[in-house]
């Protein structure tokens, strides 16, 4: 047996072997100590192997759901070794054979999977030619059977940097990588692969194999060259996976460069779209804008809500034809009725993935079947809301999700009503449907009853009141008499077992009906899952109409709880524009409505000529919630969701881009401020005069006049060179003037009013400049004690009073624009302050310095009194001798 584990491991090197012995799958020698160690499981050793004690730790059958389920979160690939012969046959070990290997990106098994989200498998291929680098991505979602491919082309550095923003974007949870690619990809795992298995030919003919074609131009793949061998790799890798073809992969969808509107992680991060900054209780409400408007009744719909805020795409259409829909959701009576009959239709996705593999359960069927019975009545209420505004996409929707009569009449005949969870369990082929299955469930169903005839006619015939015919599993079916009536006892008794009290006998009729009996229900389980297969088999032809209808009521629901929230929260269809602008009235951020008592809306206007908002206002006062909700409005109108304001008219996007919170990167060796620059580095090399920018105090990690220098001209570059649209918060009031120099600059702050030491934040977004920051109130709200306060106010007094006499904010701007202007000689020969000037400010310094921590209130006369002495003294030593 261990020969037979070591020539099935060998092919599985760096996957756990969950290796099936009976009721067990046992995993040996180093298998057994990870998983002892990554599951909590027992950790034993039995026999030797070369001299050494064989490890092994295992986990039963039944319940390895759970233990696979936690292998996977925790990035492990795990084959799967069953039993396919007869134990009862065998000569030797029972023949084994790996029936699948489960590994992150190749999930189908819904105790595995996430249900609201999905799990891909990606493969990476580049190519490199005069100096030019082609990289190629193919990436399969298993459970539901898409296949999609994208190529693009650069130097470098460009190509990676691309490479890394639709991984952010893609977020496989598995990356197949050829062994000779040196590249650190982020967040997924890598699972090396031989290079020749991106081979471009072979990745052609294998595209042509699982499409069914004898060319791809008919899904826009001709020209491919990359992507072609990815997608090859990936094709390779599943089938390997899973044991057999995929024939749920049918189609091909090749994405095009800003096809959607563009993201890195970082934007979508900072816009929370489906993961919380903050870290999240068990149970607490989900805070993201996914969170906020999943009302979807469906798994397929909240998985296509979460791809659609994801993918948002450039070409307004999209987005235009899914207000329409909305807009006469909402209008129809239907919209209500839609929730109950939606809520009943299962994940048909998934269910139709796992018939095609093969894998599907007597459960997935009886709720597809259940699911499939609810068809017409949604596609009556599509329509009715479609025919009352003539809207084409409800129209769609409706006529893909037409019932599959045959497939339905199938399931209706085929299956139990309520079968049980596992075929082997029984009971999940439907009385009436196969004669012999019915047979040999009446004999072992009618085993009670013939049990007893038979008694009854045995005390008739013997004579014997307190005979009994019985069974236990260890000597099946028997007659009991007592010893004290053994001599009434037949010839044809044949005695089986001696008790203390009881003699007992068998019959050569009970024999036979035991033989009959006990071999009934192991044939009539084996006869059910023949049987179970078969419906399998029989429903391949129907799992293209199927992911049809998956698709259907997954758009139906989407835009169904799009309208719910709309409605609820009186949202309004956005308009989308040629022209480029931003106009936003009465505008409100999604999820913080939802989460205080009253929110203040506000405007946003941005066109060509006004291209940058320069935000001041105090702390708490709501700049980064401003700037929030103008890029999620803009990001929702995009999606095809109404948005939450009066009104919102808005331009073409091709990207999104934040530089928002202040975090470091300890494990990237990375600070607080170098992540801050390397985001805005990006922002400046790929925004474009159609991109939306968001930039939350620049420059606030480093020294006053560094971070002040690199604020002032990034925004300058986004202004002057970049021009696109960019909401820019800041603290550096010096920033306020650029308008005067950059017309298509304006500010806007947020107001609040200070009332004696605390202050009151309005939330209001005002045009012009704000006069102060208010930190020392904002921290006194925060909790600082009083005396920290204290200080900082005479620190405070002390820093302005230095200042005082000293250039403006705006002179300080002056001088930098106008040293710009000069070359370094002349810079260096600037006259430098003389020594009278220097004297002077140094005796005024140090006078305004003990001015300031004079507390006049405090004071007693005599305190008071050497004050007045020790700043005479001060000024007397710093006369010139």
């Amino acid at each position: 047996m261990m020969q037979q584990y070591n020539r099935i491991k060998a092919d599985h090197p760096d996957t756990l072997l969950f290796y099936r012995m009976g009721d067990f799958y046992e995993l040996f020698h180093q298998d057994a100590e990870k998983a002892s160690r990554l599951l909590g499981i027992t950790l034993t050793q039995r026999g030797a192997s070369n001299g050494s004690p064989i490890k092994m730790a295992g986990v039963p059958f039944h319940s390895a759901g759970q233990y696979l389920a936690k292998l996977v979160k925790l990035g492990e690939s795990v084959a799967i070794c069953e039993q396919i012969g007869d134990p009862a046959t065998s000569k030797g070990p029972v023949e084994r054979k790996v029936m699948r290997v489960i590994t992150p990106g190749t999930l189908t098994d819904s105790d595995l999977l996430p249900e609201k989200s999905e799990r891909a498998l990606l493969a990476v291929c580049i190519t490199s030619q005069r100096r030019q680098l082609t990289v190629g991505l193919a990436w399969l979602s298993m459970a539901a059977g898409r296949l999609r491919t994208m190529e693009f082309c650069g130097d470098e550095k460009s190509a990676i940097a691309r490479l890394r923003q639709e991984l952010e974007r893609i977020a496989p949870a598995e990356v197949l990588a050829s062994e000779s690619l040196e590249l650190a990809l982020p967040g997924p795992r890598i699972t090396p692969t031989p290079d020749w298995h991106f081979d471009l030919p072979a990745g052609m003919r294998a595209l042509h194999a699982q499409l069914g074609v004898s060319s791809l131009a008919g899904f826009g793949a001709d020209k491919l060259t990359a992507a072609l061998g990815a997608a090859g790799a990936l094709l390779r890798y599943a089938e390997s996976t899973q044991g057999r073809g995929l024939q749920h992969v049918r189609t091909l969808c090749v994405e095009t460069e800003n096809e959607f509107i563009g993201m890195d992680a970082a934007t979508r991060r900072n816009l929370e779209l489906t993961e919380s900054l903050r870290p999240q209780d068990a149970g607490a409400p989900d805070t993201t804008l996914f969170g906020l408007l999943d009302h979807c009744r469906s798994a397929m719909g909240s998985r296509l809500l979460r791809h659609w805020l994801h993918h948002a795409p450039t070409d307004k259409s999209i987005a235009c034809a899914r207000h329409a829909a909305i807009d006469a959701l909402m209008g129809s009576d239907a919209c209500r009725g839609l929730s109950g009959l939606l809520s009943q239709v299962p994940d048909i996705e998934r269910i139709t993935t796992r018939i095609a593999l093969l894998s599907a359960r007597p459960r997935d069927l009886s709720g597809l079947r259940d699911g499939l019975a609810q068809l017409e009545p949604l596609r009556t209420l599509a329509l009715a809301a479609a025919s009352t505004a003539g809207d084409a996409l409800l129209q769609q929707l409706a006529a893909a999700i037409v019932t599959p009569v045959d497939c339905l009449d199938l399931l209706m005949r085929a299956l139990a009503s309520e079968p049980a969870a596992m075929v082997r369990d029984g009971g999940v082929i439907a009385p009436g449907h196969d004669v012999e299955l019915d047979e040999l469930r009446s004999l072992s169903q009618n085993a009670g009853q013939f049990l007893l005839d038979l008694e009854t006619r045995e005390r008739a015939r013997t004579g014997i009141g307190n005979l009994r015919v019985e069974y236990n599993k260890v000597h099946g079916f028997y007659i009991e008499v007592t010893h004290g009536q053994t001599d009434k006892v037949p010839d044809d008794y044949r005695r089986r077992q001696t008790l203390k009290n009881a003699e007992r006998y068998i019959t050569p009729e009970l024999k036979a009906f035991e033989d009959k009996a006990l071999s009934a229900q192991e044939r009539a389980l084996a006869r059910e899952k023949m049987l179970f297969d078969e419906l399998l088999q029989q429903l391949a032809p129907h799992i293209a109409r199927l992911q049809q209808i998956a698709e259907g009521v997954a758009a139906l629901d989407t835009l169904h709880a799009l309208a719910l929230h709309a409605m609820e929260n009186g949202w309004c269809a956005p308009q989308l524009v040629d022209e480029p602008c931003i106009a936003i009235e009465q505008g409100r951020h999604p999820v913080v409505e939802n989460t205080i008592e009253r929110f203040i809306a506000n405007d946003c206007q941005m066109n060509a000529q006004r291209r940058l908002l320069l935000i001041t206002g105090p702390n708490m006062g709501g700049k980064s919630t401003f700037m929030r909700q103008v890029a999620l409005i803009t990001l929702l109108a995009y999606a095809g969701s109404f948005v939450p304001a009066s009104s919102a008219t808005i331009g073409p996007i091709d990207r999104i881009f934040t530089r928002i919170g202040a975090a470091d990167d300890l494990a990237g060796g990375r600070s607080t401020f170098m992540v801050e620059m390397t985001e805005s580095a990006a922002i400046l090399n790929g925004a474009t005069e159609n991109s939306l920018v968001l930039m939350d105090e620049v420059g606030r990690g480093t020294s006053t006049f560094d971070g002040l220098a690199l604020a002032w001209a990034i925004a300058r570059h986004l202004v002057e060179s970049t021009q696109s649209f960019t909401l820019f918060a800041t603290h550096y009031f010096e920033l306020t003037q650029l308008p005067q120099n950059w017309p298509s600059a304006a500010n806007v702050h947020l107001s609040a009013i200070e009332h004696k030491d605390s202050i009151v934040f309005l939330h209001a977004v005002q045009p012009g400049p704000a006069s102060q920051s208010y930190g020392l109130q904002v921290a006194q709200l925060a909790g600082v004690p009083g005396s920290v306060i204290r200080a900082a106010r005479r620190h405070l007094a002390q820093l302005e009073a230095q200042s005082v006499g000293s250039t403006t904010q705006f002179d300080l701007f002056a001088s930098v624009t106008d040293a710009s202007n000069l070359d370094v000689d002349a810079a260096d020969n600037m006259a430098p302050m003389n020594a009278t000037d220097t004297r002077d400010a140094a005796q005024n310094d140090a006078l305004t310095g003990a001015l300031a921590l004079i507390d006049p209130d405090s004071l007693t006369p005599r305190e008071a009194l050497d004050a007045l002495y020790q700043l005479k003294q001060l000024v007397a030593n710093s006369e010139p001798e």
